[in-house]
C-alpha cells in the first residue's frame, strides 16, 4: 500500500490510530462533533516516522541497547534516551515529506501560527493516556520552523519520562509511532482543562474546571495556580479563585514568553460562571460521545471556545456496569480476601460462580452490592457492626457515603422474623469433633471431585463443572461449618470485649489463641521449616537450592546431587499437601505452587539459615505453654474480682471454644483452594487441546475469557481474538488501578480514615490485630519469590493471604496496607504470636526498606524510628 504522509484533519475522523496516533484520532472525532470547535490543521502519519526513524539502522540499534538496559538502572536509560533524541533530531527528511507538508501548509496559511504536536500510537488510550510524556511547541511560524519541530516531536517519543512511562506499562518502545498534529495557532484570553469526572474522588457528577488567564502552558508547568470550579447538576457546587500573577503568551514571528499579568487582573475569575457552565456542558457532550470520562484541555478566545484536546481519565477506577439508574454503594471483595490485585476475566467469573454472594465485577476486581442493607437502620448498624470489627476503614468509608445526603435513603426496618440477637456465640457444642468432621467431610468431598472430573472432557467438562460448582457452595454454606467460624470469631470478640473492661487489658485473646488447633495455614508455614530440616544437613543440596533461577525441572536436577533425593522428597511432600497454594490464589489463573515449585526456594533457603532442627515443633509448643499460661493468669486475675468466680467460669468456657474453632477459620478458604487447583488442571487440559488446535495461541489465552466464554470456545472449536487482544489490554490497565474500599455507582471511590487523636506526632495509623511491641529492620516486599529476612526483620506489605504464612515463621512483627481483625494474615500473626498492625494506608511507599520501625501490635501504630 501506498505511504501517505499528509492527512487533512477534518478528513482523518475515523482514521486508525496507528496512522494518525491517539491526539491525531481524537482531534479528527472532535472536529465532528455538533457544537465542538476544534482549530483546522493536518497531521503527518506515522508512514512518514516509519520511513523516517524507524528504518534508521542508527536508531534500531540504539532502541536494542535500550531493550536491555535495566530499568532500575536510572542514569543509564536517562544517556541511551538521550542519545537516541540526538540521533532522531539528526535525521534528514527526505523530499517527498518535505514536500507534502509545504503543500499543506500553503493551503492552511503558510506564514501563519501553528501548534505542532506529538500524537503517538499508544496516547490518549481508554487504557493509557501518556498524558506530558511527548512533547508539544507553541506559535511556530514558517514551514521551516513547522518541518523542524516535526523532526522534535519524532524525538520526544524518546524522553526519559516517556520511556520510563513505557516501560512501566509494558509497552515495547519498537512498537510505538509517532505521528504529528499541526494545528492553525489559538491565542486565548484563558485557557484549563476540564475534567468530566472529579479526578480526585472519582465522583462522575462532578466536572472540574481549571483556568488560567493566557496559553494553557502556564497551568501545564505548574507556573500558576489555577482557578478550580467545580459542577453538579449544571450548578457550580465550589469556587476557588487564585492568584495569577504570572501567564504564557505567544511572541510574535513565533515562540511564547512568560509575562507578569496586571495586577488590577490577577484576582479576577479567568472564567465567568456562565462561561464555566457552558464550557462544562460541552465537555458533557463530548464525554457521552466518547462513552467515558474525559480530560479536555480548552482555550477561549473573543468568539468562543476551542478545544484542542480530548483523551480519557485513565485514573479513575471503573464502575460495576448494572440495569438501573439508582444510586448503589459496592464494597470490595478484594479486601476482605486479602487478594486487590486485578485479576484475569476466567479468575474473576470463577470466583463469582462459586461465591455465596452475588458479585459485580469492575477494573478487574470484585465488589459486592450492600446499598439494600443500608437502608433499613437495624440492618444499615448491624453491617457496619460487622464491617467495623473486621476492619474499621470499611466502616468509615462507608459512614462518609452515609453522610451524603440522599444518597441512600432510610428505609423501614424489617418485621422481625426471630427475637434479636443477643451477641452470643452460635449454639455450636465446643467439642474438637465438630472441627475433624467437618475436615472430614470436606476431604471426602475434594477427594470425589478429583475422582469423578477424569472422565470429562470437552463440553461435557463444562457441564460437569457447573454442576461441581453447585457441590462447592454447599459445602461453603454448610451452617455447621459456617456456626464453627463464627463461634470461633464470636469468642475472639467476647474475650477481647469483657478482659478489657474487667481487668483493663487490650487484645488478649492474642495471647490466648496462640497455637491453636487445626489450622491448616499455620501449620503449613511450620512445615516448611520440616522441609528445611530434611535438607539442612546436606550442604550440596543447599548449594544447589542456591542456584535455583527457575522452574524447569530444577526438582528433577536437585535429586542428582548428595542429598537431593531426601531435599526433593521433602520438597514434593510439602506440595502435595499444600501446593494448590499461592500468592493471590483467589484468582484460579495464578500459578500454583505445584506449578512453580521455585517460589518456594527463597522462604526454604532463608529457613536453613535462620533456624535449627525441630524448630517447628518447638515453636507450637511454646506458643500452646504461653497461652496456658495466659489462660491460668487470666482466670486468677478474675477470680479476685467481685462476682469473680462467675466471670472466671464464663470466660472459661469462650477461652475453651475460641481454641476449639479459631483454628478451623482458615480451613473452608484452603478447602475452596483444593477444588480450584481440581479445576485449573482440569480446564489447563482443554486450553492445552485448544491451543494445540490453533484456537489459542497460547494455552494461557484462556485466562483472557470468562468460564462461560471458555466453554463456548471448546463447543465451538473458535475464539475471538481481538477479544482476547483487548482483555490483555484492559488487565494491564486494571493492575496500575488501586481499588477503593467502597466505591459508590456515581463512581466517589471511599477508602476511609482513622479517626483517632491517641498516636504519636508522625506515626502511621492502623489496625491493631496481634498485641505487643516490637522494633527492628522494616523489609518492604512485595512479592513472596523475592523475600531475603534477617532474624528480627519486620515484614512491611501491601496484603497477606495464605500464601504468606511461611515467611511468618522468620519474622518479629507485621505490617500490610490492608486487613482486618479476622482476616488471614491478622489471624496467623495471633497464632505465631507477631505484633501485628494491618490497614496502614500506603505502608510500602510511606516505609522505606531497611528502615528501623517500631510496631505497636497492642494499639495500632507503627513509629519510624530512621
Amino acid at each position: 500500500m501506498r505511504e501517505r504522509y499528509v492527512w487533512d484533519l477534518n478528513e482523518a475522523d475515523g482514521a486508525p490510530v496507528a496512522a494518525v496516533g491517539g491526539k491525531g484520532a481524537h482531534l479528527a472525532t472532535l472536529s465532528r462533533i455538533e457544537g465542538v470547535r476544534v482549530p483546522g490543521g493536518f497531521c503527518i502519519t506515522t508512514d512518514a516516522y516509519r520511513h523516517v526513524v524507524a528504518s534508521e539502522p542508527a536508531v534500531a540499534e540504539q532502541l536494542d541497547r535500550l531493550a536491555d538496559v535495566d530499568p532500575d538502572d536510572r542514569e543509564a536509560v536517562r544517556t541511551l534516551s538521550a542519545d537516541i533524541r540526538r540521533t532522531v533530531e539528526g535525521l534528514a527528511l527526505p523530499e517527498e515529506l518535505v514536500a507534502a507538508v509545504t503543500g499543506v501548509l500553503a493551503r492552511h496559511g503558510e506564514h501563519a501560527a501553528y501548534a505542532v504536536r506529538s500524537s503517538a500510537t499508544a496516547e490518549d488510550l481508554p487504557t493509557a493516556s501518556f498524558a506530558g510524556q511527548q512533547d508539544s511547541y507553541l506559535n511556530v511560524v514558517g514551514p521551516e520552523q513547522v518541518l523542524r519541530h516535526i523532526g522534535r516531536c519524532w524525538a520526544s517519543l524518546f524522553t526519559e519520562r516517556a520511556v520510563t512511562y513505557r516501560r512501566r506499562g509494558g509497552i515495547d518502545h519498537r512498537t510505538v509511532h509517532m505521528a504529528v498534529v499541526v494545528q492553525r495557532m489559538v491565542f486565548p484570553r484563558a485557557s484549563g482543562i476540564l475534567f468530566t469526572a472529579d479526578p480526585v474522588t472519582g465522583n462522575r457528577r462532578d466536572a472540574t474546571v481549571d483556568a488560567g488567564f493566557g496559553l494553557g502552558e502556564a497551568l501545564v508547568s505548574g507556573l500558576v495556580n489555577p482557578d478550580v470550579f467545580t459542577v453538579r447538576d449544571g450548578e457550580i457546587t465550589s469556587r476557588s479563585i487564585a492568584a495569577k500573577e504570572r501567564a504564557v503568551e505567544a511572541l510574535e514571528g513565533g515562540g511564547t514568553r512568560e509575562v507578569a499579568v496586571d495586577a488590577r487582573r490577577r484576582e479576577e475569575p479567568a472564567l465567568t460562571d456562565e462561561q464555566v457552565l457552558g464550557l462544562v456542558r460541552l465537555g458533557r457532550r463530548i464525554e457521552a460521545h466518547f462513552g467515558r470520562p474525559q480530560d479536555i484541555e480548552w482555550c477561549l478566545s473573543d468568539d468562543g471556545f476551542r478545544i484542542v484536546q480530548s483523551r480519557p481519565i485513565t485514573t479513575l477506577f471503573p464502575v460495576p456496569e448494572v440495569a438501573d439508574d439508582d444510586n448503589h454503594v459496592y464494597v470490595s471483595v478484594g479486601h476482605q480476601q486479602m487478594m486487590t490485585d486485578a485479576m484475569k476475566p476466567l479468575g474473576l467469573s470463577m470466583w463469582r460462580l462459586t461465591a455465596m454472594a452475588p458479585m459485580l465485577e469492575a477494573g478487574g476486581r470484585l465488589f459486592v452490592d450492600v446499598t439494600r442493607r443500608l437502608g433499613p437502620p437495624s440492618v444499615r448498624a448491624g453491617l457496619l457492626d460487622l464491617m467495623g470489627k473486621g476492619d474499621p476503614l470499611v466502616r468509615d468509608a462507608l459512614e462518609t457515603v452515609l453522610a451524603h445526603p440522599g444518597f441512600v435513603p432510610t428505609l423501614p426496618d424489617p418485621a422481625p422474623a426471630a427475637p434479636p440477637a443477643t451477641g452470643a456465640p452460635a449454639p455450636i457444642a465446643t467439642d474438637p469433633a465438630v472441627v475433624a468432621g467437618l475436615i472430614a467431610r470436606s476431604e471426602a468431598s475434594v477427594a470425589a471431585l478429583a475422582r469423578d472430573i477424569r472422565t470429562h472432557s470437552g463440553p461435557a467438562l463444562f457441564d460437569f463443572l457447573s454442576a461441581a460448582f453447585e457441590e462447592h457452595k454447599r459445602v461453603l454454606g454448610d451452617p455447621v461449618s459456617i456456626q464453627a467460624i463464627m463461634a470461633g470469631m464470636e469468642s475472639t470478640w467476647w474475650l477481647n470485649e469483657k478482659l478489657l473492661e474487667w481487668l483493663g487489658e487490650k487484645n488478649a485473646a492474642d495471647t490466648l489463641t496462640l497455637s491453636a488447633p487445626d489450622n491448616v495455614t499455620s501449620e503449613m508455614g511450620l512445615a516448611l521449616l520440616d522441609v528445611a530440616d530434611a535438607i539442612r544437613p546436606h550442604p550440596e543440596a543447599v548449594a544447589y537450592l542456591r542456584g535455583v533461577a527457575d522452574d524447569d525441572g530444577f526438582l528433577d536436577g536437585l535429586a542428582k546431587v548428595a542429598g537431593g533425593a531426601e531435599a526433593r522428597a521433602a520438597i514434593e511432600a510439602y506440595l502435595d499437601r499444600y501446593g494448590m497454594r499461592c500468592v493471590g490464589e483467589i484468582d484460579i489463573t495464578r500459578p500454583r505452587w505445584s506449578e512453580r515449585p521455585g517460589a518456594l526456594v527463597p522462604v526454604i533457603l532463608d529457613n536453613v539459615r535462620l533456624f535449627g532442627p525441630g524448630t517447628a515443633a518447638r515453636r507450637f509448643e511454646e506458643g500452646r505453654q504461653k497461652a496456658l499460661a495466659k489462660e491460668r493468669d487470666v482466670l486468677a486475675r478474675l477470680r479476685a474480682l467481685p462476682e469473680g468466680d462467675r466471670k472466671a467460669d464464663e470466660t472459661k468456657r469462650m477461652i475453651d471454644r475460641v481454641r476449639t474453632f479459631i483454628g478451623y477459620r482458615e480451613y473452608p478458604k484452603y478447602g475452596i483452594i483444593q477444588r480450584y487447583f481440581v479445576y485449573k488442571q482440569a480446564l489447563l487440559r482443554e486450553a492445552d487441546r485448544l491451543a494445540g488446535a490453533g484456537v489459542l495461541a497460547d494455552r494461557e489465552d484462556a485466562f483472557y475469557l470468562t468460564f462461560e466464554e471458555f466453554g463456548d470456545a471448546v463447543r465451538s472449536g473458535t475464539v475471538d481474538q481481538g477479544l482476547i487482544r483487548r482483555r490483555k489490554e484492559e488487565f494491564r490497565a486494571y493492575s496500575a488501578l488501586t481499588p477503593p474500599r467502597v466505591l459508590t455507582s456515581d463512581g466517589e471511590a471511599v477508602n476511609g480514615a482513622y479517626r483517632r487523636d491517641d498516636v504519636p506526632e508522625g506515626a502511621l495509623n492502623g489496625l491493631p490485630v496481634s498485641a505487643g511491641t516490637v522494633e527492628g529492620r522494616a523489609r518492604v516486599i512485595l512479592d513472596v519469590a523475592e523475600a531475603d529476612l534477617e532474624a528480627g526483620d519486620i515484614l512491611v506489605t501491601t496484603f497477606t493471604d495464605p500464601s504468606w504464612s511461611p515467611l511468618f515463621v522468620g519474622i518479629a512483627g507485621l505490617v500490610t496496607e490492608v486487613g482486618g481483625l479476622m482476616t488471614h494474615g491478622a489471624v496467623i500473626a495471633r497464632e505465631y504470636g507477631l505484633p501485628a498492625v494491618v490497614g496502614v494506608e500506603h505502608a510500602t511507599r510511606r516505609i522505606r526498606d531497611g528502615q528501623r520501625i517500631r510496631v505497636h501490635g497492642t494499639d495500632g501504630y507503627i513509629e519510624l524510628l530512621s
